[in-house]
């Protein structure tokens, strides 16, 4: 998956992506615009995608599979990495803006709509000006792997939460918490 991209703080998404399909047995194949997985669980279908194309292109996926196993845009969850939250945050938000991320541009482009749930992996804004690419694209510091490793684990039972008991029940595990190790 972007194999020069992989475990960066860029691909954060499709990590945490990849450990809910690893949890519940799954796998991905290629498939057009995305790797696939189909996973069930507690009696749900759920369809995995991490898109192939660039990132500023993902909506295009997105639309595509929505489309093809006919979601609507309330039983989709988009991961995101997000700048703007601390290392320590989780945020599961039932829509809004697009916050300058070129994932959710797209995606809002695609869908017409600002209004599908979305998941924000914090990954911090430790960096010079000027330097936000190479820090987005940059991979984990080792002391920062811990934490990382928590909040996929935290991530994956979101995902599962909104899933199973609800947006409104899953935001309340999740948003305004810190997370400690």
């Amino acid at each position: 998956m972007g194999e020069e991209y992989a475990h960066t703080r860029h691909n954060i998404g499709f990590d945490v992506v990849n450990a809910f399909v690893l949890k519940h047995g799954g796998s991905f194949r290629i498939d057009r615009l995305a790797y696939i997985a189909e996973v069930k669980w507690k009696g749900r279908n759920f369809i995995c995608i991490c898109p192939t194309t660039y990132m500023n292109l993902s909506g295009k996926a997105v639309k595509h599979w929505m489309d093809k196993e006919k979601i609507s845009s309330e039983n989709i969850l988009v991961v995101v990495d997000e700048l703007a939250l601390p290392l320590d945050k989780l945020r599961l938000r039932p829509g809004g803006s697009d916050g300058g991320h070129n994932g959710l541009k797209s995606i809002h482009e695609a869908l017409g709509t600002t209004d599908y749930p979305r998941l924000r992996f914090g990954i911090d804004n430790n960096f010079s000006k000027g330097r936000q690419s190479d820090y987005v694209l940059s991979k984990w510091k080792k002391e920062e792997e811990p934490m990382v490793k928590k909040k996929i684990d935290l991530a994956v039972e979101a995902i599962g939460n909104f899933a199973s008991q609800g947006l409104t029940f899953a935001m309340n595990q999740v948003n305004n918490h810190r997370i400690e190790l």
